[in-house]
């Protein structure tokens, strides 16, 4: 996910979030602790999520042969160490 468009959807729910908390409780200070409270749990489910994710990825990668011979290639061309692949010339003519 995009991080700037993350941190602004999340801004828009905490800006919803405290208005909301606001009207029912009336109470400036119980809303300012419970929409830190909510900014915390989103981070935390943020948090939670890219980790499954990546564990998700690196899970299917260890698991497809195809993406290991693609590595291993990789690494013997040296595209893995930083260095730019060799140029072809097409020759049309």
């Amino acid at each position: 996910m995009y991080g700037p468009r993350a941190l602004i959807s999340m801004l828009a729910v905490l800006m919803v979030f405290a208005g909301v908390t606001f009207v029912l409780n009336g109470s400036i200070a119980t809303t300012l602790w419970q929409t830190v409270f909510c900014a915390i749990i989103i981070q935390v489910g943020y948090f939670i999520g890219v980790l499954v994710l990546v564990r998700k990825e690196s899970r299917r990668r260890r698991a497809d042969p195809s993406a290991q011979a693609a590595r291993r290639e990789a690494r013997q061309t040296g595209e893995m160490a930083g260095e730019a692949p060799p140029r072809l010339k097409a020759r049309d003519r």
